[in-house]
């Protein structure tokens, strides 16, 4: 009998198929809310803390602190948890009550900064905290941490090169820290050159969670540039109209992110059919829609949504 950890049961998640506006380029989506966590953050978050170890920076006594959206938040916390540190989470006052709580249950601290200065105050409240409390805490970094993106080099992207017998053409995500696109990108080049990369970022104005239009002094340092073939931008309400509908016609119950990365996976399918193209699209679908039932996502009055008979 194989005894498992919890953090032996990251990763592995399975690839299924989503709507395509063409049979001759399916769609496949990678279910990273399947990990123990409920996001494909759990893949870096151990990465991170698990080589932190091996460098001895991180060791009993050291509180770590991390700017986070929410799902790397919550597998820190999770991850922590199971290895013994404290934690402290920096987010916008704004994130669903869901993430704050899931984060706490766990039990970490969490720092709420306010809304209107987005993950850009996270950050900079983390590293000020950081650098008025020298030897008491670790900041992982996500967004500068090549252990970040190695995660995904070492195990999202083989993971999508074998399932797909290596058929895959293109390969479709959103970008928020930056560590999933990089990392398989650098994995699918190595084994197919010809293999697109699309990125996928907000439209001016909207607010996606997990997805980022940086600011150039913003910008995370693992990012390349040059290892991405194509950048879409998306628009808040087709993100999450598009979730809705998934959710509502196919059962696949996502957050908003990956159901823009999900609307660009179709852009892309609809521009090979009308070239008469034929294609492999993976796109990833980063969390579930259950980090999102406090928010307006799946609020009463979208047309999408089921009926609701109260009996008195």
């Amino acid at each position: 009998m194989k005894l498992s950890t919890l953090t032996d049961r990251i990763g592995a998640t399975p690839l299924v198929l989503l709507p395509s506006p063409s049979p001759a380029v399916p769609i496949l989506g990678k279910m990273e809310g399947n990990n123990p966590g409920g996001s494909v953050k759990d893949r870096p978050a151990w990465s991170m803390i698990r080589r932190a170890e091996e460098r001895r920076e991180l060791k009993p006594g050291i509180t770590l602190i991390e700017p986070t959206s929410g799902n790397t938040g919550i597998a820190l916390a999770m991850i922590a948890a199971a290895r013994g540190y404290k934690l402290e989470l920096v987010m916008p006052a704004n994130s669903t009550a869901e993430r704050v709580q899931t984060m706490r249950a766990f039990g970490a601290k969490v720092v709420l900064t306010p809304a209107a200065g987005g993950m850009e105050a996270t950050i900079d409240f983390a590293h000020a905290r950081l650098a008025a409390n020298p030897g008491t805490y670790l900041m992982l970094n996500q967004f500068a941490n090549p252990d970040n993106w190695r995660a995904h080099y070492e195990t999202t992207g083989p993971e999508i090169w074998h399932d797909t017998e290596h058929q895959i053409t293109h390969f479709v995500s959103a970008m928020g820290t930056t560590g999933t696109i990089m990392g398989v990108s650098r994995y699918l080049k190595e084994q197919n050159p010809e293999v697109q990369i699309v990125g996928c970022q907000p439209t001016p104005g909207s607010r996606i969670p997990g997805i980022r239009r940086w600011a150039p002094e913003y910008l995370p340092k693992i990012f390349e540039r040059e290892r991405v073939d194509r950048v879409i931008d998306i628009e808040q309400g087709v993100a999450e109209s598009t979730a809705r509908t998934l959710a509502a016609t196919t059962g696949t119950f996502t957050g908003v992110s990956a159901a823009g990365a999900l609307w660009a996976a179709q852009q892309v399918a609809g521009e090979l059919a009308s070239e008469g193209k034929s294609g492999l699209i993976v796109t990833i679908l980063c969390d579930r829609g259950d980090r999102y039932l406090s928010s307006d996502l799946f609020a009463d009055g979208h047309p999408e949504l089921g009926e609701l008979e109260i009996v008195a």
